[in-house]
């Protein structure tokens, strides 16, 4: 079997590889991109795995006239940029002693025990420069079913990095079979793990989360969190039950993980999350724009096309009903729309706080109006 792509044939890809083969090491496609590769997925992060210590690495890549950055060197990575684009390089590991998400290694020179430390058996799949993929831990068929599979023991791999849990649900909302279900063993080992999550930062928390709920459809996943007591774990108060209306709801609009994390709700999710500012700002108001009554004009007027949309989407998944075409109108009209009175038009006869209130009198008047009275209209 063999994979094919644009960045597989790519000059700059292989210029990293041929480095390596050059200096008499080996060179092998691994993890997403092999993965995508099979699946006819984009790929976007190019990993290689090799059996060349790091500093050899390095010193193949400066033969080669390519630029290696030591950007993991201790846990065996070397960055290795060629024509601007960069490529993980990692010596082939076993873990000598595994806590948490941190783990003592040791540097092999066998792809089978490279493969045995990974997460999932879809993400133990190698190639070849040529394409010829490699399968030392029968990842393909689990592949081929969209079985999201942990490697060997469920357990240790989630003690290996307890972010494993929340990947493992992150994975089926990708690449899963949404009709069979998350792998029951899996879903059990993550189920009986679920102290070890209060050990990670929020800032992974959030990171995996914000992945997951972009997926097409993360509802049968995130429902399978909750079933394990997973989604009580990290988001105390969410509830997914509005899930499945929204993404419906969604149909062609591009997946936007805030709105949907706007669905779950939760207690304190920005702080909980380590939301980014931009990030929580949205929360926040699709939180209080979805639950209020403000008329869909108003809507775009005060908070633009996009915004709007998203708090009628959730308003309609509250409902179970989709936003009405005059709804959708109205929301496009007022985000067009522009107050036709300016400050000055009414000074100097208003001054201070009575003009500020006689600009928002004025505003609500054309508000009211459909956004049709003109200037000389309000000013008359």
């Amino acid at each position: 079997m063999k994979i094919e792509g644009a960045w597989l044939k790519r000059d700059e890809t292989q210029a990293v590889a041929d480095a390596l083969k050059k200096a008499g090491y080996g060179a092998f496609f691994v993890g997403g991109c092999v993965r995508n590769a099979l699946l006819g997925a984009p790929v976007h992060d190019i990993d290689i795995a090799t059996d060349a210590w790091p500093e050899e690495v390095m010193e193949a890549s400066e033969a080669a006239g390519l630029k290696p950055v030591p950007t993991g060197i201790e846990h065996g990575t070397v960055t290795v940029v060629s024509g601007g684009i960069p490529h993980e390089v990692t010596t082939f590991r076993r873990d000598v002693e595994t806590f948490g998400r941190h783990a003592t290694v040791a540097f092999s020179t066998d792809i089978a025990e490279d493969a045995r430390r990974r997460d999932f058996t879809m993400n133990a799949l190698y190639a070849n420069p040529d394409g010829t993929v490699l399968d030392p831990l029968e990842g393909i068929e689990d592949l081929k079913a969209r079985r999201v599979r942990f490697i060997e023991d469920p357990v240790a791999r989630i003690r290996e990095d307890y972010l494993r849990i929340l990947r493992f649900f992150r994975f089926h909302a990708w690449y899963g079979d949404m009709q069979a279900g998350p792998d029951a063993e899996g879903l059990a080992a993550c189920a009986a793990e679920l102290e070890g999550l209060g050990q990670l930062s929020r800032e992974r928390v959030g990171a995996e989360l914000l992945k997951l709920l972009a997926a097409p459809d993360p509802a049968p996943s995130v429902a399978s969190m909750r079933a394990a007591g997973v989604l009580a774990a990290v988001l105390p108060g969410a509830d997914d039950r509005f899930l499945a209306p929204l993404v419906h709801l969604e149909g062609e609009t591009a997946p936007d993980p805030v709105r949907r994390l706007a669905a779950l709700g939760g207690e304190g999710v920005a702080e909980r999350l380590r939301l980014s500012k931009a990030q929580a700002r949205q929360l926040g108001q699709l939180a209080e724009l979805s639950a209020s009554a403000m008329p869909p004009l108003e809507l775009g007027y005060r908070h633009g096309m996009d915004l709007g949309r998203d708090a009628l989407l959730l308003r309609g998944a509250y409902a179970n009903a989709a936003p009405s075409d005059a709804e959708m109108g109205d929301l496009e009209k007022g985000a067009r729309a522009k107050f036709p009175v300016a400050a000055a038009d009414l000074m100097p006869a208003f001054e201070g706080p009575e003009l500020g209130r006689k600009l928002a009198e004025l505003e609500a008047r054309w508000l009211r109006s459909g956004c049709t009275l003109g200037r000389d209209d309000l000013l008359g």
